[in-house]
């Protein structure tokens, strides 16, 4: 059987074959503690869940309209305007299984063969693969941690062209944990000005800041750009609902009436009682996201401080998220006692697993190869042994 070319070019998710590896070590006995997972360890707030079984109950298990219920349409524009002060309409809102699938449906929609997307790096590892499956070119951006994970901008100037269409923004970052300065985001604002692009803000993790300050995106610092900047988010990372599948496009009422277009002849509506948990999660207290963000600006805190413990490993404190991206390279070149050469993320992952009993991410997946991305997603006991199964793993490298 002959499978389509795009198929057999596109690459499977680092993250998720990572975390089936764990798994199914875990599966078969092996005492593996696994920081490559990006999911909460805490379970679905007790109201969320109380709507959807009143919701299942109810009988609510129809098809709903492939936009999404109103009703969670409506709790989108009720939370931006809490969170952001924005003011958006229901019908300038999809709902789509996740955000993932926010991402692919705007770049189906966006993208003409050819053109051209800014990809900051580092990446979540989807980005690139999305706009190649729309038949698009992501242009990769280099950063430096040094500068906080922020490309300079004369860097992004340099690799915009006649086919440049957009730009991808993810603040608070996956796999980075940094948020972007109001400085960086108004410098992005005035290319974006000057070049006519859009921009898709991946505000996914936007709950999950851990400096006081409330959710911020470029139209925080560049509301003018309204009409050329489409939010993506969802409920799986601030409200621990990440089975659930159930995400967002805000933006341009002419975008999201293409993307859901789309949707329609493909998966039409997200799950319908998950629509009506959605609505809980993000009219419904929100304490929850509070004592969860607390736990994990702890977790950010023990894991930094446990690294820097480690000669060499170099790592920016994460400002949000519950991910931190750390420097290994200084292990490369070195031998392994179960043999062969430590020789990139992709080499140090698989011993550190094997070895260490430590599932991580190669930094290669996010676009730089000096880099791991390790979840704190996990309680501070186990983030503890893990820090102390990758001290002993790598004090065996020769």
């Amino acid at each position: 059987m002959k499978l389509s070319e795009r198929i057999r070019r596109l690459k499977p998710s680092a993250t998720l074959a990572v975390d089936a590896k764990a798994k199914a070590l875990r599966a078969r006995g092996v005492d593996v503690i696994n920081l490559s997972a990006g999911e909460p360890d805490f379970d679905t707030p007790p109201h969320i869940r109380e709507a959807a079984k009143r919701a299942l109950d109810e009988g609510f298990t129809r098809y709903l309209p492939a936009v999404g219920l109103p009703e969670l349409r409506e709790a989108v524009c009720f939370r931006l305007k809490e969170d952001y002060g924005f003011a958006y309409r229901p019908e300038e809102v999809l709902v789509t299984c996740g955000a993932k699938q926010a991402l692919f449906n705007l770049a189906q929609a966006l993208l003409d063969p050819g053109d051209e997307v800014l990809v900051l790096s580092p990446y979540w590892v989807s980005y690139p693969p999305i706009v190649e499956l729309a038949g698009g070119v992501p242009v990769i951006v280099p950063s430096e941690a040094e500068r906080n994970f922020e490309p300079d901008p004369e860097e992004i100037r340099t690799r915009i062209s006649p086919r440049t269409r957009g730009i991808i923004l993810n603040s608070p970052s996956n796999p980075t944990g940094c948020v972007y300065s109001r400085e960086f985001l108004s410098a992005v604002a005035e290319i974006v000005r000057n070049h006519d692009l859009w921009v898709i803000s991946d505000d996914i993790y936007d709950r999950l800041r851990f400096d006081g300050q409330g959710p911020e995106n470029i139209l925080s610092v560049a509301p003018d750009l309204r009409e050329r900047v489409i939010l993506v988010n969802g409920v799986s990372k601030a409200y621990a609902m990440t089975g659930w599948r159930i995400g967002w496009a805000v933006g341009p009422e002419e975008v999201i009436r293409a993307a859901a277009k789309l949707q329609g002849q493909s998966t039409s509506n997200a799950t319908a009682f998950a629509q009506k948990a959605a609505v809980a999660a993000l009219t419904g207290p929100q304490d929850c996201v509070e004592e969860m963000k607390r736990a994990f600006a702890e977790r950010a805190a023990f894991l930094h401080r446990a690294l820097s413990e480690i000669p060499g490993v170099k790592s920016v404190r994460p400002q949000g998220t519950f991910y931190l991206f750390a420097d290994f390279s200084v292990f490369y070149g070195r031998r392994s006692p179960i043999g062969g050469e430590i020789r990139d993320s992709v080499s140090l992952a698989e011993y550190l697993l094997e070895e260490g009993r430590v599932a991580t991410v190669p930094g290669v997946a996010f676009g730089d190869d000096r880099f791991l991305r390790l979840s704190f997603a996990q309680g501070m006991e186990t983030l503890a042994e893990a820090a102390e199964r990758l001290k002993r793993a790598l004090a065996r490298l020769e």
